[in-house]
C-alpha cells in the first residue's frame, strides 16, 4: 500500500493548488501585512478577506490602494474597489489582482478574525520557544 507523501515537483504542486477545495484555497490566498501591522500583530501574513484595505505592489495597477470588494477563490484573484477599467461599450469592470501582489494596510477586524490572529500569534510564540530549547 502506498503511503501519502508530499511531492516536491513544481507541476504537482500547481495541480494541488489549482484543484484544491475552497477551504484550502482560503489559506493559499494569503497576503503579507504592512510593517506597522506586522509589528502590531506579530504576524507576517494572513488570509485576505473582503473589507481589508490593500496596496498593490505589482502589475498594471501598481501603487494604487483600496478596499477588497471580492475574493474570487475559483480564479485565485481579488478585486479592489478603485482598480477598474472601462470596456468598449462603456461598462466598467474590476481588474483581477493576485493576492501575493498586494500588501494589507488595514485589516477588517471582527470576532473570527481576532481569534485567528490570537491563535496564529500564540502558535508562532510557541514555535519560537520550542526553537530556543
Amino acid at each position: 500500500m502506498k503511503t501519502h507523501s508530499v511531492s516536491s515537483s513544481r507541476r504537482v504542486q500547481r495541480k494541488y493548488a489549482l484543484g484544491a477545495p475552497s477551504s484550502v484555497k482560503r489559506k493559499l490566498m494569503s497576503c503579507h501585512l504592512s510593517k506597522s501591522l506586522r509589528d502590531q500583530y506579530k504576524l507576517r501574513s494572513l488570509p485576505i478577506k473582503r473589507g481589508d484595505e490593500v496596496k498593490i505592489l505589482k502589475g498594471k495597477a501598481k501603487g494604487k490602494s483600496g478596499k477588497v470588494v471580492q475574493v474570487y477563490r475559483k480564479r485565485n484573484c481579488i478585486y479592489v474597489d478603485k482598480v477598474q477599467r472601462e470596456k468598449q461599450n462603456g461598462q466598467t469592470v474590476f481588474l483581477p489582482i493576485k493576492p501575493y501582489y498586494c500588501v494589507v494596510e488595514k485589516l477588517l477586524i471582527n470576532k473570527d478574525r481576532s481569534k485567528t490572529i490570537e491563535r496564529n500569534a500564540a502558535n508562532k510564540a510557541h514555535a519560537a520557544e520550542k526553537y530556543k530549547q
